[in-house]
């Protein structure tokens, strides 16, 4: 059994991510270069057991250090620069950031979903920035021209395929697209584990009913999942066919919104 994917709404939504952010505003800070150079970020640099906040792509492709890793983990290196984190600082480049976006969207368009991480809606700009693929160009070169700061661009039709098209694909390639239409390519083989909104204990209870992709939960039943995971099993379903009906747009009187409204889903066999 499929959806009929012809009603469902066809947004035009981009998930922005800075990519190794507190990383990458000690690197501009410091004269260094975020994509080059080796930093990492910690809660206190004097104590051996200090978490990492943040590591640079260097360290994490060639060292292996990266969040949740501990400071006596971090090699000792001349080239490898250590920074206390500075949360104010990046709360403030993080305003500006959004700052940035505003000129691209209304302010209403952009929902700030962390520090380091937004979902922008483009829908009514294709006269403006073009198709979403040009306009998450012309961003992203624009945070790289004011701020320095490297980014990478998810984009689908709603708020759940563009995270998950941005985790997935463009963590890697920088920018990555996702319709509808390509759901079972591209996200059925991804692993539960990658999965925006799925966690360890989740993806065990999972792992337990023989599920292992996205792909297994988009091909099981619904009333299975619903009974053993209640409206969380149906969220869980329903994602997994790329289907998100949260609103694109915020409306402060009604934030925060669930990620998910319980459709009435057309079917056909």
């Amino acid at each position: 059994m499929c959806f009929d994917i012809s009603w469902l709404p066809k947004h035009k939504m981009l998930c922005i991510d800075m990519k190794s952010f507190y990383a990458s505003c000690e690197c501009v800070d410091h004269g260094l270069n975020p994509l080059e150079d080796y930093v990492v970020v910690v809660s206190d640099k004097n104590r051996s057991g200090s978490v990492v906040l943040a590591a640079s792509p260097k360290m994490k492709q060639d060292y292996g250090i990266r969040t949740g890793s501990r400071l006596y983990e971090v090699p000792c290196r001349r080239h490898i620069h250590i920074f206390n984190a500075r949360m104010k600082r990046y709360l403030e480049i993080s305003v500006q950031i959004t700052e940035l976006f505003s000129t691209f969207v209304p302010f209403e368009a952009i929902l700030t979903y962390s520090v380091d991480e937004s979902w922008i809606t483009l829908d009514g700009t294709e006269k403006l920035h073009g198709s979403p693929k040009e306009a998450a160009q012309k961003i992203r070169s624009a945070i790289w021209n004011q701020f320095g700061l490297p980014s990478c661009i998810g984009i689908g039709p709603n708020r759940f395929i563009s995270k998950v098209v941005l985790d997935v694909y463009a963590k890697k390639q920088g920018i990555a697209e996702c319709t509808y239409e390509e759901v079972p390519k591209k996200l059925w083989p991804v692993p539960l584990r990658e999965v925006w909104g799925i966690g360890c204990r989740m993806e065990k209870h999972l792992n337990n009913m023989g599920m292992y992709t996205l792909g297994d939960v988009a091909n099981s039943s619904l009333d299975r999942l619903r009974k053993r995971f209640g409206v969380m099993g149906e969220q869980l379903y329903y994602h997994a066919w790329g289907v998100d009906l949260s609103p694109p747009f915020i409306d402060a009187r009604t934030f925060p919104q669930k990620s998910l409204s319980r459709p009435k889903l057309k079917k056909y066999k």
